[in-house]
């Protein structure tokens, strides 16, 4: 129901590249020597002369105004309102696609899984004990004002981003012990030696800020003064938590690079935000908004009917799914002693008819989904295979035993609503972790009743979790809904104070350690604005985030991955819900794009363009 977070890699997308030096896999890649691109594994897609990427077009138009409500987002950028435009820190609500203010040393093409080319980096050099990486900057880099960007800059970003930076910042940077400006234009970052092979993947595309800039106004401080950018747009209007304009900055300075052919063709990308779905629909259906992704079942088979569509005016279709690991799940707080038995959090998952709720609420139009790497050959299967099972057997005792045989899968119900079974099955779950009955709630040993509250912040989600609120006090649970709205639901999930709450989100296509550390390790568990949302804290799983770290080809990292995801599931730390195989998405019939869309991505504001025929086919020119 809820859009995906923006992953990292895919922020990285946003970005330009260039041609440099012949490039080869990160994992083998050839020390002292000057490359053009690095990859997780395998070689690069595009040579040191490619002019551009495949998916895009080069002649694009530029002009127009692209306006939306984003799917997705990164850092602490909130879809629904906002407050702040600093969106490097977990403090605030910032708005989304702040990222495309600032470019990085490194983008990735959107049709390779892992492949990064140059933006800011002229090229990038590995020490022969690959714990040092350096970058070659572009002598033509220019902040929006014209000053420089420089090498200090580049260091001063990692060195707060560090220090004070959102967790999705923070925690990749954690075995970085030096960020050093060797002179102007070459960067050098040094590493402890106990990082992930793939960390500079995820670093290598964060957000350049400038150092002038934020010692005058301060890293941490929020508020509405933009901060200053080097990227492809810049901040125009802005309507404190209603509207916020970006300006195509036409004297970019990238604009001529290879693959900056055919991006950011928009004059302005205008987002408007709508405390609730509906309102946002309706304004969809007036052209107020131009494009929309639907993650509302009922609206996308009932509502799409008005006027515009059937004139023709408006397309309403299905685009392709990225091939990357996506997760929509539910987490619940082991923060709290209550939830800390797998006994309870089970009972708990084991309360929601997924198949009374796809027949009677989702119009048959989800998947069920069983997996944290959910569409992906990291999802576990059956039994472990041999190589699974050295990964396992050292864990034996500290893990569930589930976890050694089939991969656990959510229960199927009956469909009715109430399958009676299941919830007695539940209700055994809840005694035999020392939960008993008296009178209409279970309690514990010290009398404290079991109670649970879900966390939600749209309507749709009280119209979806009702159900199961009502199976759960059909066995004893104090279940109940709490709707707060945006900015509340934020403060409380960046503090963890929740019992229950979801969580949508989209990983790479080549999961590094650092973006699985920040949802699964306990170095992310106590940290505030982590996506550990259930806290997982444990040497185990703890073991297996590194092993995935450690992997030097993709079948082990596949191995590692999918030996994680069948612990996790055995634990029932994130209980798995449902998924969409395709984009379900509306627009008024005023745009160009290339198709097939890129295999990696769907930045469709980066990627469209304008097209006036079309738009004055319809009255929009």
């Amino acid at each position: 129901m809820e859009g995906p977070l923006l992953s990292r890699r895919e922020f990285l997308a946003l970005g330009s590249a260039a041609a440099l030096l012949p490039g080869a896999a990160f994992a083998a890649a050839p020390t002292g020597t000057r490359l053009h691109g690095l990859s997780a594994f395998g070689d690069l897609k595009y040579p040191a002369d490619f002019k551009q990427f495949d998916y895009v077009n080069a002649d694009a138009p530029k002009g127009g105004t692209f306006i939306f409500s984003p799917p997705n987002w990164v850092f602490n950028q909130n879809p629904l309102t906002f407050n702040t435009l600093n969106t490097f820190v977990a403090k605030g609500d910032a708005p989304p696609r702040m990222e495309m203010c600032f470019d990085s040393l490194m983008a990735s093409a959107l049709d390779e899984p892992d492949a990064l080319y140059g933006l800011l980096a002229e090229s990038v050099t590995i020490s022969d004990d690959r714990n040092t990486v350096e970058f070659s900057l572009r002598p033509e880099a220019r902040f929006h004002d014209g000053s420089p960007l420089t090498a200090q800059d580049v260091a001063y970003s990692f060195s707060q981003f560090k220090k004070d930076g959102h967790p999705s910042l923070l925690l990749p940077l954690s075995q970085m012990t030096e960020a050093v400006a060797a002179d102007a234009h070459t960067f050098r970052l040094t590493f402890s030696g106990k990082q992930s092979a793939r960390t500079v993947l995820d670093v290598a595309g964060f957000p350049i800020v400038s150092k002038a800039y934020f010692e005058a106004n301060g890293f941490t401080t929020g508020g509405m003064k933009a901060p200053l950018g080097s990227g492809p747009y810049k901040v125009g209007r802005v309507v404190a938590g209603q509207t916020i304009e970006y300006e195509r900055v036409e004297d970019y300075w990238a604009r001529d690079l290879p693959v900056s052919r055919g991006l950011y063709n928009f004059d302005r990308i205008r987002i408007e935000f709508y405390r609730d779905r509906q309102a946002g629909f309706e304004a969809f259906k007036k052209g107020d908004v131009l494009f929309r992704q639907e993650f509302t079942a009922r609206v996308w088979a009932t509502g799409y009917d008005f006027p515009a569509l059937k004139e023709g005016k408006v397309v309403k279709r299905e685009f392709p799914a990225e091939k990357r690991p996506v997760m929509q799940a539910t987490a619940i707080n082991q923060r709290r002693e209550r939830f800390r038995d797998a006994r309870v959090r089970r009972a708990i998952g084991m309360c929601f008819d997924f198949e009374w709720a796809r027949r009677n609420l989702f119009y048959d139009s989800y998947e069920r989904s069983q997996s944290c790497f959910e569409r992906s050959a990291y999802r576990a299967e059956g039994l472990p295979s041999p190589e699974e099972l050295a990964l396992l057997e050292p864990l034996r005792g500290q893990i569930p035993d589930e976890a050694f045989g089939e991969a656990v899968m959510q229960p199927v119900s009956d469909g009715s609503g109430r399958d009676r079974k299941l919830l007695g099955a539940a209700a055994k779950l809840l005694a035999e972790a020392g939960w008993k009955r008296n009178g209409q709630f279970v309690q514990n040993d010290k009398g404290e009743p079991l109670a649970l509250e879900i966390l939600v912040n749209d309507d749709a989600f009280v119209r979806i979790d009702s159900p199961w609120v009502e199976n759960m006090r059909a066995i004893g649970i104090d279940a109940s809904i709490r709707l707060v709205d945006s900015a509340q639901y934020t403060a409380r999930q960046v503090e963890f104070d929740f019992d229950v709450i979801s969580m949508a989100l989209s990983f790479a296509a080549t999961p590094s350690r650092d973006e699985i550390e920040g949802l699964f390790h306990s170095r992310s568990a106590t940290l505030p604005g982590s996506r550990n949302l259930p806290g997982i804290a444990d040497p185990a799983v703890d073991a297996l985030v590194e092993a995935a770290g450690r992997a030097d080809s993709r079948d082990s990292l596949t191995t590692a991955l999918r030996t994680l995801d069948r612990v996790l599931r055995a634990r029932q730390d994130w209980i798995p819900n449902w998924y969409l195989p395709n984009h379900r998405a509306a627009f008024w019939d005023m745009f160009g794009f290339k198709e097939p869309k890129p295999d990696f991505g769907f930045p469709v504001e980066a990627l469209w363009w304008f097209d006036k025929d079309k738009a004055a086919v319809i009255g929009k020119a």
